[in-house]
């Protein structure tokens, strides 16, 4: 198979050649880049540059000679740290050397955080003693064990021209196509990460969706990848080999998944990782085995503060395919096995960390309906668009990446324009701590109540569908912000850009609950008013099951009243009472225009405002008068002159 040109378009490899004096460093370099063995060499070589052409994959090399005097430890630090691949040398006649590559070279790389490929290299192959011969797998093995950086090892001999070329070959090919991303060494088996990217290959180059390739698919497969057809005899020839040492590998259509990632398995194991890494690279890999950038249109991602950006109807229909693909027998449940298996093809599932993590509707056997999928989705695609577009490409979106997503417009001119098109809204929750923000998140969440009392420390998220009158479906995002988490959010000017409401939730019982609540509602609004990005508030009255503090109704009304909003909604999650709270808070947060709450200092200043405008007003029509009264009297002074 035909090897990869260039791979990601590096322009050189740079190796350093270090080890102990005398190991024949410089030799070792010289012979490589002239053909010749030096019958006198520098003690320190000049960096040292092999063509683009001197291998195959027409990448050049640059090889950087290092001195192991204790003086030049310094420089040979820092050559190390520069380096893109190690080439660590030892005499084959000077057991000794061989001895420091454990004791001294190995740890001192690990110890700069050096994290490079190694090739450790014999030198000196011609001096060695008969009387002591042992194979370098021997000599090796246990180095190779305990450190396992070490990527290939390898004997030579300048001065006889034996494997000089190789050397520095395995050093590129290390570079290049290296093994640790694809291969565990100590398991002598794929990467997850690389079988999740060949499975998303093998499915991509399966047109019939059949779960096999057929000759046909193979053939196309090879020349997308290789430029060359694959002859009759050579497609029996691949099967043959799999399904001797893999019966499961082949069937009746073709080659199997499992016969596919056995033959990269043997790919690697006989040291061919350059056709492995072609196949990735062909299907757009980067070195860390995921897509690469340009693939991913982050720049459709581009949108103001206060714009959002939402899954369009078109990404939302393959999604519904592809749960209803996953949701095997049909049961409106996707298994967290089954989870797993959607993002099988992309190198990690995504929700298995917060803010992701546990943030929608579970049902009764511990799955996703459809709602709560598509609602992970809508969380994801709002928080992080590129990673929502990067996983739709992971596991097949089959259109124009860019045709998956839509910026919204405006908060901003929503609210002047008194009307939202928005389908995902995001709700700030606010509360002093034992408020009942966490019991109010679990029941949207559809979990049980409980008594204890678990403190929020980090913003948390949840995720759900709320179904409004006609059978109109909105997805809410609430965002439980802890209370000592406040002033930090609010040091931000644009923190309040990407909220459509905000929740103030008290404890109706206890009335420095419901002061503290008020302290936040007037910081929030007030940071609306001082930044533009004023949002509609609701003030929710928690454990409605409980007495209220004495003077809780005057003072609920007094403040809604003063601050133009509706008043507290009381709710009791004990009770299961929730009094529509969310259908309340999506209804709400439609009417961008209205909810806004108006603090004394945003009155005091509108009506400066009012007055300066007022001011003006009588200015330009006093000015305007003025003007008026002069062009009359011009033209009666002009009337009166052509009279005369």
């Amino acid at each position: 198979m035909a090897k990869s040109s260039n791979p990601e378009g590096k322009p050189g490899v740079r190796i350093v050649v270090a080890g102990d004096r005398g190991t024949g460093k410089s030799s070792l370099i010289v012979t490589a880049a002239t053909e010749t063995f030096p019958t006198n060499v520098l003690r320190l070589l000049p960096p040292t540059r092999l063509p683009e052409d001197f291998y195959p994959d027409h990448v050049p090399i640059t090889i950087i000679d290092t001195s192991a005097n204790p003086e030049d430890r310094g420089k040979l630090a820092e050559e190390l740290k520069r380096a893109d691949a190690l080439v660590l040398t030892y005499a084959c006649d000077q057991p000794e050397t061989l001895n420091r590559l454990s004791t001294y070279w190995l740890p001192e790389l690990r110890q700069l955080e050096v994290k490079v490929p190694v090739i450790v290299v014999g030198c000196k192959l011609d001096l060695r003693d008969d009387q002591q011969q042992v194979s370098l797998e021997q000599v090796m093995s246990p180095i190779m064990q305990q450190f396992r950086e070490i990527e290939t090892c390898i004997e030579c001999s300048a001065y006889k021209h034996i494997q000089i070329p190789e050397v520095f070959y395995y050093a590129q090919k290390a570079v290049l196509h290296p093994t640790g991303p694809l291969f565990d060494q100590e398991s002598q088996t794929l990467k997850p990460r690389c079988v999740r990217a060949l499975k998303r290959i093998f499915i991509l180059c399966d047109h019939d969706r059949d779960g096999a390739l057929s000759d046909a698919e193979l053939n196309d497969f090879q020349v997308k990848c290789f430029n060359a057809p694959l002859q009759p005899s050579e497609v029996v020839g691949v099967k043959r080999v799999v399904q001797d040492k893999m019966v499961e590998g082949v069937n009746e259509r073709g080659l199997t998944l499992t016969g596919f990632l056995f033959l990269h398995a043997l790919f690697i194991e006989k040291g061919r990782l350059e056709t492995t890494w072609t196949v990735l690279r062909k299907f757009g890999y980067n070195n860390d085995i995921k897509l690469s950038d340009d693939l991913i249109p982050h720049s459709s991602v581009k949108r103001a503060p206060d714009q959002s950006v939402e899954l369009t109807n078109e990404a939302i229909e393959y999604l519904r395919g592809i749960y209803e693909l996953f949701d095997g027998d049909l049961d409106n449940n996707l298994r967290p096995v089954e989870v797993e298996d959607v993002f099988s093809t992309a190198p990690n599932s995504p929700w298995n960390d917060v803010p992701y993590k546990d943030a929608a509707e579970k049902t009764a056997l511990g799955g996703l309906s459809l709602d709560a999928f598509l609602s992970e989705w809508a969380l994801m695609t709002l928080l992080d668009p590129a990673r929502s577009l990067e996983n739709l490409i992971y596991i097949g979106y089959p259109g124009d990446p860019s045709s998956a997503i839509r910026v919204t417009k405006r908060r901003r001119l929503d609210r002047k324009k008194q009307q939202s098109e928005r389908n995902v809204f995001q709700c700030f929750v606010f509360g002093p701590a034992k408020s009942g923000k966490s019991v109010l998140i679990n029941s949207f969440l559809g979990r049980p109540y409980s008594d204890m009392y678990s403190p929020t420390v980090d913003d948390r998220y949840a995720v759900n569908v709320v179904e409004l009158p006609g059978g109109i479906k909105k997805t809410l995002v609430l965002r439980e912000i802890p209370e000592d988490g406040v002033a930090k959010l609010l040091s931000s000017k644009d923190s309040l850009a990407v909220c459509d409401i905000a929740v103030f939730v008290h404890d109706s019982s206890d009335e420095s609950s419901w002061k503290r609540a008020t302290e936040l509602l007037v910081d929030v609004a007030g940071h609306g008013e001082d930044t533009g990005y004023e949002v509609p508030c609701l003030i929710v009255a928690a454990k409605d099951d409980l007495d209220p503090f004495p003077t809780a109704i005057q003072d609920s009304t007094r403040v809604s009243q003063d601050m133009g909003i509706e008043a507290p909604i009381p709710i009791s999650s004990k009770l299961s009472d929730f009094n529509n709270i969310f259908r309340r808070i999506v209804n709400a947060a439609e009417p961008p225009h209205l909810s806004i709450p108006e603090t004394e200092a945003g009155r005091s200043r509108k009506q400066y405002h009012r007055l300066i405008n007022r001011s003006l007003m009588f200015v330009s029509v006093g000015a305007a008068v003025a003007i008026v009264g002069l062009a009359a009297y011009r033209v009666y002074a002009a009337r009166k002159n052509a009279s005369n």
